[in-house]
């Protein structure tokens, strides 16, 4: 009988680098939010893979960025967690924009993991092939790589050979999950996050990073159907009337497009009611961090 393996691999990298989508390529299914906006993923996220025999179980780390604010430290500091507990760590980076601050900030860390780490240049498709082979040498100048792997994680090109050499990497061990699961997420946390999700989409500027979404209950109603009731918070009035719109427009919009993707996500049909409420400091607040399943940072 063939040995079972098992084992986790983190997802590292700047903001919009492209972990989010590759994870969702990888399972082949939504289990972490995409936004073209920057710092969307705010905690772990588990998304769990099969290649043959082995489990892979895939951590999507927060993007990491000069933190300003308490959110932010808590975000870094989880993906720097993921990272070190993880069998390999894969940094990805966006040949696009290549070695710059962000990534320069990354690699001054990267020789404090003790895991073995791959280089995964996403994005291949919007540069010329000579200047993607220069970028991969001077990044591996610059850190020890194990691998170099040329993706588009949106395309899905290369993602297969790069899962199945990642297969390699997992020790031996009993699989940690079902074979049909693809995310260790709780579904209430999977559906706030798809909510959170709409709202990036559909607003702009800074009131996303101002706001969180709680599901505050999940009921499953006699006819097989769910009543899901979700709190979206922000930190100001004005945010609020933002986020309700003109005659309740903007929240009718977010709402319809949630349902139907935590629909797909819990497999039977949902009733999907969203609250607004003001709470100034939710920032500076530790429940909401735990909500979120980060740390909250001291100061």
């Amino acid at each position: 009988m063939t040995e079972t393996r098992c084992g986790f691999a983190a997802l590292i990298g700047a903001p919009n680098a492209g972990k989010s989508t590759l994870l969702n390529q990888l399972v082949g299914a939504k289990v972490s939010i995409v936004s073209r906006k920057v710092q969307t993923t705010r905690a772990l996220v588990r998304g769990i893979a099969l290649q043959e025999q082995t489990q892979i179980i895939f951590v999507d780390t927060p993007g990491i960025f000069a933190p300003k604010r308490r959110l932010d430290r808590a975000m870094v500091t989880s993906a720097w967690g993921g990272a070190g507990d993880a069998d390999v760590v894969c940094l990805l980076v966006d040949v696009r924009k290549g070695f710059d601050e962000e990534n320069e900030a990354i690699f001054s860390k990267l020789s404090e993991i003790k895991a073995p780490k791959i280089l995964v240049l996403n994005k291949i498709d919007t540069i010329a092939h000579e200047k993607l082979l220069g970028l991969a040498a001077d990044l591996n100048a610059k850190a020890q790589f194990v691998e170099t792997f040329m993706i588009s994680a949106l395309r899905g090109h290369g993602t297969e050979t790069f899962l199945k050499k990642l297969a390699g990497f997992m020790p031996e061990g009993p699989w940690l999950y079902p074979e049909d699961q693809v995310s260790d997420a709780p579904l209430r946390s999977l559906a706030a996050e798809i909510t959170r999700e709409k709202l990036f989409e559909r607003l702009h500027d800074e009131l996303p990073y101002q706001s969180t979404v709680e599901t505050e209950l999940w009921k499953d109603q006699p006819d097989g159907s769910a009543r899901v009731e979700q709190t979206i918070y922000v930190t100001r009035e004005g945010q609020k009337k933002i986020v309700i719109g003109e005659g309740g427009k903007t929240i009718k919009s977010i709402g319809s497009a949630a349902r139907k993707e935590i629909m797909e996500a819990a497999e039977q049909k949902v009733h999907l009611f969203l609250f607004v409420k003001v709470r100034e400091n939710w920032g500076d607040d530790p429940e909401r961090y735990r909500e979120m399943g980060l740390e909250f940072p001291k100061k």
